[in-house]
Protein backbone atom coordinates (compact mmCIF):
# COMPACT_ATOMS: atom_id res chain seq x y z
CA UNK A 1 0.00 0.00 0.00
CA UNK A 2 1.00 3.61 -0.52
CA UNK A 3 -0.61 7.02 -0.23
CA UNK A 4 -1.75 8.94 -3.28
CA UNK A 5 -3.86 11.94 -4.25
CA UNK A 6 -6.76 10.22 -5.98
CA UNK A 7 -9.91 11.62 -7.57
CA UNK A 8 -13.23 9.86 -8.07
CA UNK A 9 -14.88 12.63 -10.10
CA UNK A 10 -13.85 15.67 -12.08
CA UNK A 11 -14.16 19.18 -10.68
CA UNK A 12 -12.24 21.73 -8.64
CA UNK A 13 -9.17 21.09 -6.49
CA UNK A 14 -11.40 19.69 -3.75
CA UNK A 15 -11.86 16.46 -5.70
CA UNK A 16 -8.24 15.48 -4.93
CA UNK A 17 -8.20 13.16 -1.90
CA UNK A 18 -5.26 11.71 0.08
CA UNK A 19 -5.99 7.97 0.11
CA UNK A 20 -4.42 4.53 0.49
CA UNK A 21 -3.87 2.81 -2.86
CA UNK A 22 -2.58 -0.58 -3.94
CA UNK A 23 0.70 -0.55 -5.86
CA UNK A 24 1.01 -3.58 -8.14
CA UNK A 25 4.30 -5.41 -8.58
CA UNK A 26 5.97 -4.65 -11.89
CA UNK A 27 5.04 -6.88 -14.81
CA UNK A 28 6.82 -7.46 -18.11
CA UNK A 29 8.55 -4.24 -19.18
CA UNK A 30 7.57 -2.32 -16.03
CA UNK A 31 9.41 -0.77 -13.08
CA UNK A 32 8.34 0.17 -9.56
CA UNK A 33 9.48 3.68 -8.59
CA UNK A 34 9.44 5.23 -5.12
CA UNK A 35 8.94 8.94 -5.68
CA UNK A 36 11.13 11.48 -3.93
CA UNK A 37 9.62 14.45 -5.78
CA UNK A 38 6.65 15.07 -8.09
CA UNK A 39 6.22 17.92 -10.56
CA UNK A 40 3.20 20.23 -10.84
CA UNK A 41 2.05 21.12 -14.34
CA UNK A 42 -0.90 22.95 -15.84
CA UNK A 43 -1.96 19.82 -17.67
CA UNK A 44 -2.71 18.32 -14.24
CA UNK A 45 -5.55 20.83 -13.86
CA UNK A 46 -6.94 19.80 -17.26
CA UNK A 47 -7.08 16.16 -16.13
CA UNK A 48 -8.64 17.16 -12.81
CA UNK A 49 -11.28 19.43 -14.34
CA UNK A 50 -12.28 17.01 -17.08
CA UNK A 51 -11.00 19.17 -19.94
CA UNK A 52 -8.79 16.20 -20.81
CA UNK A 53 -10.93 13.21 -19.71
CA UNK A 54 -9.32 10.32 -17.80
CA UNK A 55 -10.88 7.08 -16.48
CA UNK A 56 -12.10 7.20 -12.87
CA UNK A 57 -10.93 6.78 -10.20
CA UNK A 58 -7.72 8.50 -11.27
CA UNK A 59 -4.32 9.42 -9.92
CA UNK A 60 -3.11 12.34 -12.00
CA UNK A 61 0.37 13.81 -12.45
CA UNK A 62 2.71 13.53 -15.43
CA UNK A 63 6.16 14.20 -13.99
CA UNK A 64 8.21 12.70 -11.19
CA UNK A 65 11.58 11.52 -9.93
CA UNK A 66 12.73 8.86 -7.52
CA UNK A 67 14.44 5.49 -7.17
CA UNK A 68 13.74 2.19 -8.87
CA UNK A 69 12.73 -0.38 -6.24
CA UNK A 70 11.89 -3.32 -8.52
CA UNK A 71 11.75 -4.23 -12.20
CA UNK A 72 9.69 -6.73 -14.12
CA UNK A 73 10.91 -9.31 -16.66
CA UNK A 74 12.58 -7.98 -19.78
CA UNK A 75 13.49 -4.55 -18.42
CA UNK A 76 16.81 -3.28 -19.77
CA UNK A 77 16.39 0.50 -19.60
CA UNK A 78 16.82 0.80 -15.79
CA UNK A 79 17.90 -1.31 -12.81
CA UNK A 80 17.05 -1.49 -9.11
CA UNK A 81 18.70 1.39 -7.27
CA UNK A 82 18.83 3.74 -10.28
CA UNK A 83 17.81 7.37 -9.79
CA UNK A 84 15.26 8.06 -12.50
CA UNK A 85 12.81 10.67 -13.71
CA UNK A 86 10.08 10.94 -16.30
CA UNK A 87 7.94 13.55 -17.98
CA UNK A 88 6.17 11.51 -20.62
CA UNK A 89 4.54 8.51 -18.98
CA UNK A 90 0.95 7.50 -18.24
CA UNK A 91 -0.53 9.77 -15.59
CA UNK A 92 -0.15 8.66 -11.98
CA UNK A 93 2.66 10.72 -10.47
CA UNK A 94 0.65 12.02 -7.48
CA UNK A 95 1.63 8.96 -5.42
CA UNK A 96 4.33 7.84 -3.03
CA UNK A 97 5.03 4.85 -5.28
CA UNK A 98 3.89 3.73 -8.70
CA UNK A 99 4.47 1.08 -11.34
CA UNK A 100 4.98 2.34 -14.88
CA UNK A 101 6.51 1.36 -18.25
CA UNK A 102 10.29 1.22 -17.91
CA UNK A 103 10.87 2.55 -21.41
CA UNK A 104 9.47 5.93 -20.28
CA UNK A 105 12.08 6.26 -17.49
CA UNK A 106 15.34 8.18 -17.82
CA UNK A 107 18.43 7.72 -15.67
CA UNK A 108 19.48 10.94 -13.95
CA UNK A 109 23.01 12.34 -14.28
CA UNK A 110 24.88 12.93 -11.01
CA UNK A 111 24.71 16.71 -11.37
CA UNK A 112 20.91 16.91 -11.38
CA UNK A 113 18.92 16.49 -8.16
CA UNK A 114 15.67 14.57 -7.84
CA UNK A 115 13.85 17.83 -7.05
CA UNK A 116 15.25 19.54 -10.14
CA UNK A 117 14.35 16.57 -12.30
CA UNK A 118 10.79 16.35 -11.00
CA UNK A 119 10.26 20.01 -11.80
CA UNK A 120 11.90 20.05 -15.23
CA UNK A 121 11.31 16.86 -17.19
CA UNK A 122 7.93 17.67 -18.73
CA UNK A 123 8.53 21.43 -18.90
CA UNK A 124 12.14 21.12 -20.04
CA UNK A 125 11.47 18.54 -22.73
CA UNK A 126 8.55 20.70 -23.87
CA UNK A 127 10.92 23.66 -24.19
CA UNK A 128 13.38 21.48 -26.09
CA UNK A 129 10.98 20.34 -28.78
CA UNK A 130 9.48 23.82 -29.13
CA UNK A 131 12.73 25.72 -29.72
CA UNK A 132 14.79 22.97 -31.37
CA UNK A 133 12.26 21.10 -33.51
CA UNK A 134 8.79 22.67 -33.84
CA UNK A 135 10.61 25.81 -34.95
CA UNK A 136 14.41 25.60 -34.94
CA UNK A 137 15.35 29.00 -33.54
CA UNK A 138 18.54 30.51 -34.92
CA UNK A 139 20.93 33.07 -33.47
CA UNK A 140 19.86 36.61 -34.27
CA UNK A 141 16.14 35.88 -34.51
CA UNK A 142 13.56 37.62 -32.33
CA UNK A 143 10.78 35.45 -30.89
CA UNK A 144 7.68 36.02 -28.73
CA UNK A 145 7.11 33.86 -25.64
CA UNK A 146 3.81 34.14 -23.78
CA UNK A 147 3.70 33.38 -20.03
CA UNK A 148 7.44 33.99 -19.91
CA UNK A 149 7.54 33.67 -16.10
CA UNK A 150 5.82 30.28 -16.06
CA UNK A 151 7.47 26.89 -15.75
CA UNK A 152 8.00 26.33 -19.47
CA UNK A 153 8.48 30.04 -20.11
CA UNK A 154 11.47 30.49 -17.79
CA UNK A 155 13.22 27.48 -19.29
CA UNK A 156 12.47 28.69 -22.83
CA UNK A 157 13.78 32.19 -22.12
CA UNK A 158 17.10 30.81 -20.90
CA UNK A 159 17.41 28.30 -23.72
CA UNK A 160 16.61 30.94 -26.35
CA UNK A 161 19.23 33.27 -24.88
CA UNK A 162 21.71 30.38 -25.03
CA UNK A 163 20.87 29.99 -28.73
CA UNK A 164 21.53 33.69 -29.37
CA UNK A 165 17.92 34.76 -29.93
CA UNK A 166 16.27 37.98 -28.75
CA UNK A 167 13.34 37.15 -26.48
CA UNK A 168 10.15 39.17 -26.09
CA UNK A 169 8.16 37.82 -23.15
CA UNK A 170 4.65 38.59 -21.96
CA UNK A 171 3.84 38.44 -18.23
CA UNK A 172 0.97 39.34 -15.90
CA UNK A 173 2.70 41.76 -13.53
CA UNK A 174 5.95 43.61 -12.81
CA UNK A 175 7.32 40.99 -10.40
CA UNK A 176 6.92 38.31 -13.04
CA UNK A 177 8.48 40.66 -15.55
CA UNK A 178 11.61 40.99 -13.41
CA UNK A 179 11.77 37.21 -13.08
CA UNK A 180 11.51 36.77 -16.85
CA UNK A 181 14.27 39.36 -17.40
CA UNK A 182 16.59 37.56 -15.00
CA UNK A 183 16.07 34.40 -17.01
CA UNK A 184 16.81 35.77 -20.46
CA UNK A 185 13.89 37.89 -21.65
CA UNK A 186 15.30 40.95 -23.44
CA UNK A 187 11.94 42.74 -23.57
CA UNK A 188 9.01 42.26 -21.20
CA UNK A 189 5.42 43.21 -21.96
CA UNK A 190 2.77 43.50 -19.24
CA UNK A 191 -0.09 42.04 -21.26
CA UNK A 192 -2.78 43.32 -18.87
CA UNK A 193 -1.59 46.91 -19.29
CA UNK A 194 -0.22 47.01 -22.84
CA UNK A 195 -1.30 45.99 -26.32
CA UNK A 196 1.32 43.28 -26.84
CA UNK A 197 0.93 43.22 -30.63
CA UNK A 198 1.60 46.97 -30.80
CA UNK A 199 4.62 46.58 -28.51
CA UNK A 200 6.03 43.74 -30.60
CA UNK A 201 5.72 45.93 -33.68
CA UNK A 202 7.51 48.73 -31.85
CA UNK A 203 10.28 46.50 -30.49
CA UNK A 204 10.95 44.89 -33.88
CA UNK A 205 10.73 48.11 -35.88
CA UNK A 206 7.73 46.73 -37.73
CA UNK A 207 9.42 43.49 -38.78
CA UNK A 208 7.41 41.38 -36.29
CA UNK A 209 8.56 37.85 -35.35
CA UNK A 210 8.94 34.53 -37.22
CA UNK A 211 7.43 32.47 -34.39
CA UNK A 212 5.09 32.92 -31.41
CA UNK A 213 5.12 30.39 -28.57
CA UNK A 214 1.72 30.48 -26.89
CA UNK A 215 0.74 28.37 -23.90
CA UNK A 216 -2.06 30.76 -22.87
CA UNK A 217 -4.67 30.03 -25.53
CA UNK A 218 -7.96 31.89 -25.93
CA UNK A 219 -6.89 35.25 -24.44
CA UNK A 220 -3.81 35.69 -26.63
CA UNK A 221 -4.72 33.92 -29.85
CA UNK A 222 -5.98 36.75 -32.07
CA UNK A 223 -3.27 39.29 -31.30
CA UNK A 224 -0.57 36.65 -31.49
CA UNK A 225 -1.36 36.18 -35.17
CA UNK A 226 -0.82 39.92 -35.62
CA UNK A 227 2.70 39.57 -34.20
CA UNK A 228 3.87 37.24 -36.96
CA UNK A 229 5.88 38.01 -40.05
CA UNK A 230 4.53 36.78 -43.39
CA UNK A 231 4.78 32.97 -43.40
CA UNK A 232 5.39 33.05 -39.66
CA UNK A 233 4.55 30.14 -37.36
CA UNK A 234 2.00 30.25 -34.54
CA UNK A 235 2.84 27.54 -31.99
CA UNK A 236 -0.16 26.96 -29.73
CA UNK A 237 1.06 24.44 -27.16
CA UNK A 238 -1.33 25.09 -24.24
CA UNK A 239 -4.53 26.84 -23.18
CA UNK A 240 -4.21 28.17 -19.63
CA UNK A 241 -6.88 30.81 -20.35
CA UNK A 242 -9.20 28.39 -22.15
CA UNK A 243 -9.26 26.57 -25.46
CA UNK A 244 -8.77 28.52 -28.68
CA UNK A 245 -12.20 28.83 -30.38
CA UNK A 246 -12.78 27.42 -33.88
CA UNK A 247 -11.17 29.66 -36.48
CA UNK A 248 -11.75 30.48 -40.13
CA UNK A 249 -8.62 29.12 -41.79
CA UNK A 250 -8.84 31.96 -44.31
CA UNK A 251 -7.54 34.36 -41.66
CA UNK A 252 -4.11 32.75 -42.03
CA UNK A 253 -4.11 33.85 -45.66
CA UNK A 254 -5.32 37.34 -44.84
CA UNK A 255 -2.62 37.87 -42.21
CA UNK A 256 0.29 36.81 -44.41
CA UNK A 257 0.20 33.11 -45.39
CA UNK A 258 0.74 32.09 -41.77
CA UNK A 259 1.31 28.60 -40.38
CA UNK A 260 -0.27 27.17 -37.23
CA UNK A 261 0.62 24.08 -35.23
CA UNK A 262 -0.78 22.53 -32.05
CA UNK A 263 2.04 20.24 -30.89
CA UNK A 264 2.34 18.00 -27.85
CA UNK A 265 5.31 16.45 -26.09
CA UNK A 266 4.09 12.95 -26.86
CA UNK A 267 4.16 13.74 -30.55
CA UNK A 268 7.89 14.37 -30.29
CA UNK A 269 9.05 11.69 -27.81
CA UNK A 270 6.77 8.70 -28.40
CA UNK A 271 9.75 6.63 -29.59
CA UNK A 272 12.41 5.66 -27.05
CA UNK A 273 15.30 7.09 -29.08
CA UNK A 274 13.48 10.43 -29.44
CA UNK A 275 12.80 10.53 -25.70
CA UNK A 276 16.44 9.83 -24.80
CA UNK A 277 17.75 12.38 -27.32
CA UNK A 278 15.37 15.06 -26.04
CA UNK A 279 16.21 14.38 -22.39
CA UNK A 280 19.96 14.34 -23.08
CA UNK A 281 19.72 17.72 -24.78
CA UNK A 282 17.90 19.06 -21.71
CA UNK A 283 20.41 17.50 -19.30
CA UNK A 284 23.25 19.02 -21.33
CA UNK A 285 22.06 22.64 -21.12
CA UNK A 286 21.25 22.26 -17.42
CA UNK A 287 24.63 20.72 -16.56
CA UNK A 288 26.37 23.48 -18.55
CA UNK A 289 24.50 26.10 -16.54
CA UNK A 290 22.89 27.56 -19.66
CA UNK A 291 19.48 26.71 -18.18
CA UNK A 292 18.94 26.98 -14.43
CA UNK A 293 16.13 24.99 -12.87
CA UNK A 294 14.82 26.93 -9.90
CA UNK A 295 12.07 25.59 -7.69
CA UNK A 296 10.04 28.60 -6.61
CA UNK A 297 7.29 26.74 -4.72
CA UNK A 298 7.13 23.50 -2.75
CA UNK A 299 4.10 21.73 -1.25
CA UNK A 300 3.51 18.42 0.46
CA UNK A 301 1.92 16.01 -2.02
CA UNK A 302 -1.02 15.78 0.36
CA UNK A 303 -1.51 19.53 -0.19
CA UNK A 304 -1.77 19.18 -3.97
CA UNK A 305 -5.26 20.73 -3.94
CA UNK A 306 -3.83 24.00 -2.62
CA UNK A 307 -1.04 23.84 -5.18
CA UNK A 308 -3.70 23.59 -7.89
CA UNK A 309 -5.56 26.60 -6.49
CA UNK A 310 -2.39 28.69 -6.51
CA UNK A 311 -1.41 27.55 -10.00
CA UNK A 312 -4.80 28.37 -11.48
CA UNK A 313 -4.85 31.74 -9.71
CA UNK A 314 -1.48 32.48 -11.36
CA UNK A 315 0.16 32.92 -7.96
CA UNK A 316 3.06 30.64 -8.87
CA UNK A 317 6.14 31.31 -10.97
CA UNK A 318 8.58 28.90 -12.54
CA UNK A 319 8.64 25.35 -11.22
CA UNK A 320 6.75 23.78 -8.32
CA UNK A 321 7.54 20.50 -6.56
CA UNK A 322 5.21 18.26 -4.56
CA UNK A 323 6.98 16.19 -1.88
CA UNK A 324 5.54 12.73 -1.10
Amino acid sequence: MAKAMRMHEVGGPEVLRWEDVDVPAPKQGEALVRHTAVGLNYIDTYHRSGLYPVPMPAIIGSEGAGMVEAVGPGVTEVAVGDRVAYGNAPIGAYAQKRTLPAHRLLKLPAGISDQQAASMMLKGMTAQYLVRRTYRVKAGETVLVHAAAGGVGLIMCQWLRHLGATVIGTVGDKAKGELARKHGADHVILYREEDFAARVKEITGGRMVPVVYDGVGKDTWDKSLDCLQPRGLMVSYGNASGAVPPINIGILNAKGSLYVTRPSLNGYVSKRDELVETANDLFDVVLKGAVRIEINQSYALSDAAQAHRDLEARKTTGSTVLTP
